[in-house]
């Protein structure tokens, strides 16, 4: 069942960098890699740390505090020491506004 949550302004994007969005409690970033948007949970599965402070390398996110990376399409980890995949949510983009796909 799809529950889409209207959660940011595309024009709150840019290219390289992600921004923090809180819907329902969740700790979620975005991302705009190539013209698309990707949501992934906020929180890397090896410490504590925020992906949305790291930086982003074509379509992974580097953890900002043990550099391990993870594939923004997937969540699949790429790059030791991480090795546990993080949550992606399916994301679309319509009338300016980013929508998550909660459900």
């Amino acid at each position: 069942m799809s529950n889409w949550t209207d959660v940011a302004a595309e024009a709150d994007l840019f290219e390289g960098a992600g921004i923090p969005v809180a819907p329902g409690g969740l700790d979620i970033a975005l991302f705009a890699v190539d013209g698309e948007v990707f949501a992934t949970d906020n929180i890397c599965t090896h410490g504590h740390a925020r992906l949305c402070d790291g930086f982003v390398e074509g379509h992974e996110i580097e953890c900002p505090h043990h550099q391990g990376r993870f594939d923004l399409r997937t969540g699949d980890a790429t790059f030791s020491p991480c090795t546990e995949p993080i949550k992606v949510w399916p994301v679309k983009v319509e009338g300016g506004r980013v929508w998550l796909d909660l459900g």
